[in-house]
């Protein structure tokens, strides 16, 4: 409201020296007398209203307002008859100062214009029905920008919290991510120390007692020492044991790390995208994984460049003696396949597993990886 008031203001301000300067032209044109006087309320009404645009309450501005017509009825009666020229537009000022409608302004300057000379009526019915009109829609297109300004700032606000809350998540996912890491540090320290750590020690002992009893009791010894052997065997079973439950195998590495491309293409391009895997996946050592996430990830660049497709569908499937992954959208296709750098560099992974690349563009656009199984 008071960014309103300030944009009102200022057109105000400029009608009413506007309108001074043809009162004053048009005084000195015609020669008037009562100078001194004339003088003195013309300082009186811009004093009024330099007052008005100083005071700060609502209240203070209507009284100056209620003076400033005074000023200006008093000054048309007694000294001359063009000061009515600024009656309207200090009566749709009170009117917006009290938050009334504008048109209640219209009817009550319009009443002046049967009191005033013939000369007078139709210059005073112009400016009456001229500042009606821009000072409505003023308001209007004042009340349109202070709107768009709020919506603005609420929309910046609405930013800055919704970035302060991905900070916050984030910081948040680290913290767990990182607490996680320790837990699962703090478990495999105590499981090697209780386990792996006491049987490593048991079997130094073993070995030491068997050192010394070397040339005076061999068979106790030899006993000894298989048992050095056979603990120091358990140790590296559970060592191996340990490593085997840390290390995720590779179906589960592959398919999460597909799942995470296909989220993340989602979130930036939010063009809808599918994924589908069946079959035994067990079967698909580490380098098929990277071959099949390679061509998804360039399949999923060249559907976002060319198709102009809508849905996206990507299907891994482990058949008897081949890997199968396919990308499929809903885009144009291209009856005429014309190989790029992307579909170049599909064909050279397969190739490293001699597998191949079948590409189709005659209902939407696809592109199929094969990749034979080793026996």
């Amino acid at each position: 409201m008071v960014r309103k008031e300030q944009l009102m203001e200022e057109w105000v301000l400029y009608s009413k020296a506007v309108l001074l300067l043809y009162f004053i032209l048009q005084y000195v044109n015609e020669g008037g007398e009562k100078v001194p006087w004339i003088v003195c309320s013309l300082l009186l009404y811009v004093c009024f209203n330099v007052l008005l645009y100083i005071m700060k309450k609502r209240n203070v501005k209507l009284v100056v307002l209620l003076l400033s017509l005074a000023v200006l009825a008093t000054s048309a009666t007694l000294l001359h008859i063009l000061y009515f020229l600024l009656f309207p537009l200090n009566i749709y000022e009170l009117l917006f100062y009290q938050g009334k409608r504008l048109e209640w302004g219209m009817p009550v300057a319009l009443i002046v214009l049967f009191f005033l000379p013939y000369h007078v009526q139709v210059l005073y019915g112009f400016v009456t029905v001229f500042t009606f009109l821009t000072f409505t829609m003023l308001a209007r297109y004042t009340s349109r920008i202070v709107f768009l300004e709020q919506k603005e700032l609420n929309l910046r606000k609405d930013l800055h919290d919704t970035k302060r809350n991905l900070h916050k998540k984030e910081v948040w996912k680290k913290q767990s991510q990182y607490m996680f890491k320790l837990e699962e540090r703090n478990r495999l320290s105590q499981e090697i120390h209780d386990q792996i750590g006491h049987a490593m020690t048991g079997a130094l002992i073993q070995m030491e007692a068997s050192k010394q009893l070397l040339g005076r009791d061999e068979k106790k010894a030899k006993e000894l020492l298989q048992n050095a052997i056979n603990i120091s065997s358990e140790g590296i079973e559970s060592i191996r044991l340990t490593l085997k439950k840390i290390k995720p195998p590779s179906e589960q590495m592959g398919v999460n790390q597909l799942k995470t491309l296909i989220n993340e293409f989602v979130v930036r391009t939010n063009v809808s995208t599918s994924f589908l895997y069946s079959g035994d996946l067990d079967k698909m050592e580490p380098i098929y994984w990277k071959i099949v996430y390679g061509n998804i990830a360039e399949g999923l660049t060249n559907s976002l460049k060319h198709s102009n497709a809508s849905e996206i569908t990507v299907d891994v499937a482990v058949l008897n003696k081949v890997v199968k992954a396919q990308i499929k959208d809903n885009g144009t296709g291209a009856e005429k396949v014309i190989k790029g750098m992307g579909i170049m560099g599909m064909e050279e992974r397969a190739a490293s597993l001699n597998g191949q690349i079948i590409v189709d563009g005659s209902n939407g656009f696809s592109v199929t990886t094969l990749l034979p199984l080793s026996s």
